[in-house]
């Protein structure tokens, strides 16, 4: 496995590889158990807890089926001090699509469910929506580099961060759509700091599966405060994920440059709804996902 830092990307003190965060231990036949770090204080990050029940499913996949699909919902907070056991139902194997259940588990509660299905990959006719022109990743400052100079202490507890980049689009910069009424919407380059193996296109689709749960809940919030990264003034609302889904479809790296293009349709009784689409930089809609959140303004 090459866990070798990136030659174009300085390595952030302590930086580890992003396959840890992804890396889990089978117990048995179809249970698995990993660590989870924090999102919210005390609360484990919901996007790692879906990549590595996601991951769990995988591993009791023949190989040649590749995942096209995830549904999740979030139920309980998960512990980041405690390990979650992940527990995979094979629902179904069959001669083109498969399905996996996985369940996570805390002190005997469940925290956290997904469905999961795998394909054989088949060739068929393509289209898809275009690519909005946005300004590449080179054009755009890293966040996390002002986020360390105004707050030390707080980016070092963020140990996650340091094995992935963001660089976010300004609202105004030339090519963002216009914003629709009632619909914010934001744009931001993804990536893994460090690279994946080249031969697992599982890890991949896990990678992007963390990666898409960073800012997607945020958007919904954006007309009641900026996104949570670029923040300079304390919350205003309370966010968390509620459930998350995505459709992959096109072969992609999570360790290339991959566009994240999001709005919010509707947000009201105390909840938000989300859409994001995913672009490698040559243009191609190579994932979907959509999330609704907790949202609420604090007092």
């Amino acid at each position: 496995m090459n866990d070798a830092i990136r030659q174009d990307t300085p390595r952030r003190p302590g930086a580890e590889s992003f396959v840890d965060l992804l890396r889990i231990e089978e117990l048995d036949k179809n249970v698995f158990r990993g660590s989870c770090h924090a999102g919210a204080p005390m609360r484990t990050f919901g996007g790692q807890v879906a990549a590595q029940a996601l991951t769990a499913a995988g591993r009791t996949m023949t190989p040649g089926r590749l995942v096209h699909s995830l549904h999740s919902y979030f139920l309980r907070p998960g512990d980041p001090s405690r390990p979650i056991t992940y527990q995979v139902d094979p629902v179904r194997d069959g001669f083109s699509y498969a399905t996996r259940r996985v369940t996570a588990v805390q002190r005997d509660e469940v925290i956290f469910t997904l469905s999961a299905s795998f394909k054989v990959p088949e060739k068929s006719p393509q289209r898809q929506r275009d690519m909005p022109p946005v300004p590449g990743p080179e054009e755009l400052p890293d966040p996390f580099l002002a986020w360390q100079r105004a707050n030390p202490a707080d980016y070092e507890r963020a140990i996650a961060f340091r094995t992935l980049d963001m660089r976010f689009i300004p609202a105004d910069a030339p090519g963002i759509p216009a914003e629709l009424p009632g619909v914010p919407q934001q744009f931001v380059w993804l990536r893994t700091s460090t690279p994946l193996p080249q031969d697992d296109p599982l890890l991949q689709v896990c990678a992007l599966t963390y990666l898409s749960d960073l800012t997607l809940a945020s958007t919904t919030a954006l007309h009641l405060q900026p996104n949570r990264v670029q923040r300079t003034l304390p919350p205003q609302v309370q966010l968390a994920s509620l459930d998350h889904a995505m459709w992959f479809h096109r072969p992609f790296r999570a360790d290339d440059w991959l566009l994240f293009a999001q709005r919010s349709p509707s947000a009201g009784d105390g909840r938000g709804l989300a859409l994001g689409e995913f672009y490698n930089r040559d243009g191609e809609l190579v994932a979907s996902a959509v999330q609704e959140a907790l949202l609420r303004e604090k007092p």
